[in-house]
């Protein structure tokens, strides 16, 4: 592509936001036309994201433009459906909405836009022909990434328990009790267990590809004392044996550049700060472990929103996303 894609953000100066600003600073086919935030607008990018000093001096803007060729909302859950009904953009331009206004298929258009479910490993085809994306949420994704090989071959056939633990990043920038460093260091809580709304739509996308799919999932999210990441591990039935289950999560995934399948156990610093899951299934008895990893902010946000960005546009999937972890 020789002329670079033209990018607008909307709520610049949030976590998601900011991981945003990371990535397409550095994309080799992207140019960023504004970021655009209420409550820092004439500010420094780089005065509120201080790890961007020396990498942009943009500023946040109070405007946008219709000037663009994608438009990433990076706002709260129910402000983007807020945002484009007061805002129209021309429907030439594509829309990648990283909130879950848009990710259920009942809720999927507003005003001429319509939305496609932005998992690239359930979907990759339907993302490249469509006008904008719904990126998934973060829980989502790495547990539906656990999951997906299984409901492919129709053998999600008993009901499904769930465990996971996120970052504090997964709260958001604003501060609530429970996510001020006191409270959340050396400390761990469960939260939303059995009622997460990421669960409507990870039973949309099992149902997808098991159709009559109906068992529990059943669902304890943890809330976790670091700041990023989410470590999912899933149990179920499962008649075959653990070569046939490596198999099986091998050959879904084969060529998928952002998911791999482990022979060995996993830990979360693979992971962080890049837009990779690995996942890790063991056979117990009658049992399936899987384990998947990803960092909530970039393969569960904002990383897997360049991600369908890249295939909107016809780019390599991997596209600014070839990312080191922390590995320390």
């Amino acid at each position: 592509m020789s002329q670079k894609i033209k990018a607008g953000i909307i709520g610049g100066a949030g976590y998601t936001g900011g991981e945003l600003l990371r990535i397409l600073i550095n994309h080799p086919n992207v140019e960023i036309a504004f970021v655009h935030s209420n409550s820092n607008a004439g500010n420094l990018i780089s005065d509120v994201h201080t790890d961007l000093l020396g990498d942009t001096d943009l500023k946040f803007a109070s405007e946008t433009s219709q000037n663009i060729d994608v438009l990433f909302l990076c706002v709260g859950h129910g402000d983007a459906k807020k945002f484009l009904a007061a805002n129209p953009f021309d429907v030439k331009i594509k829309v990648i909405d990283l909130s879950q206004d848009f990710r259920l298929k009942s809720h999927a258009s507003i005003d001429g836009h319509d939305f496609v479910y932005g998992l690239p490993e359930l979907q990759r085809e339907e993302i490249k022909k469509a006008a904008n994306i719904a990126n998934p949420g973060c829980f989502a994704t790495c547990i539906q990434l656990a999951l997906l090989p299984l409901a492919a071959k129709g053998l999600l056939t008993d009901e499904v328990h769930i465990s996971a633990t996120t970052g504090s990043t997964g709260a958001g920038q604003s501060l609530s009790s429970t996510s001020h460093f006191s409270w959340r260091n050396n400390n761990l809580s469960v939260y939303k267990a059995f009622e997460h709304q990421h669960l409507k739509e990870i039973g949309q996308s099992l149902k997808q590809l098991q159709n009559g799919f109906e068992k529990s999932i059943n669902f304890i999210p943890y809330r976790g004392d670091f700041a990023r990441g989410i470590m999912a591990s899933a149990y179920l039935n499962f008649n075959g044996t653990q070569e046939e289950a490596v198999q099986l999560y091998k050959d879904y995934y084969d060529g998928h550049p952002f998911t791999h399948v482990s022979d060995k156990n996993i830990d979360l610093k693979q992971v962080v700060n890049t837009n990779k899951c690995l996942v890790h299934v063991e056979k117990h008895g009658d049992k399936l472990m899987v384990l998947s990893i990803i960092d909530n902010l970039l393969k569960g946000a904002s990383g897997q929103a360049v991600q369908n960005m890249n295939l909107l546009f016809g780019l390599d999937e991997t596209a600014g996303l070839r990312l080191k972890p922390v590995g320390f």
